[in-house]
């Protein structure tokens, strides 16, 4: 029996040396574990304030984003009614273009008419220069003529006077 009971001891004291020893281990690993959780704690810190850090920043840009959308908005309907305006610009443009074509044609139009008119008037004048002069020589003519008239009705008068003198001497006779 005592080798049994030493057997049976030496089986015990190795069994409590294996849990000692496993013990010893175990007690290693929670330390271990212990340690590596307060790393974990800390980077878990860490990376719930980069965690709030980033969301803050989201929040930021999200906010940024939405003022940005409402001006791309703004600049887009903006955009709209300078194209209409632009629109409206152009047939403008265009309808100025035509007009200052027509006024360009009445323009030449209205040159071509001085031109002639011009013309005429010119004509017109000579041909009152030569009505002038016409006039001024018939003028004379018939001043001369008077003149001429005249000095016949004298000559007359006085062939008619020595007539008259003339039939009252031979009816006194």
């Amino acid at each position: 029996m005592f080798c049994l009971c030493t057997l049976h001891f030496w089986c015990v004291l190795s069994g409590k040396r294996a849990l000692e020893n496993r013990f010893y281990v175990e007690d290693e690993r929670i330390e271990e574990l212990q340690r590596e959780l307060i790393q974990y704690k800390t980077l878990t810190d860490e990376a719930d304030k980069k965690y709030e850090e980033v969301s803050r920043r989201v929040q930021m840009v999200e906010a940024d984003l939405a003022k940005a959308e409402e001006r791309a908005e703004e600049s887009e309907s903006k955009i709209v009614e300078l194209e209409e305006e632009l629109k409206v610009v152009g047939n403008n443009l265009k309808g100025l273009e035509v007009s200052e074509e027509k006024a360009i044609q009445r323009e030449d139009s209205y040159e071509q008419q001085i031109r002639d008119l011009t013309a005429r008037l010119k004509d017109a004048e000579t041909r009152a220069e030569f009505a002038e002069r016409t006039v001024q020589k018939l003028q004379k003519e018939v001043d001369r003529l008077e003149d001429d008239l005249g000095c016949e009705r004298e000559k007359v008068r006085t062939v008619t006077g020595e007539m008259e003198a003339t039939l009252n001497d031979i009816a006194n006779c």
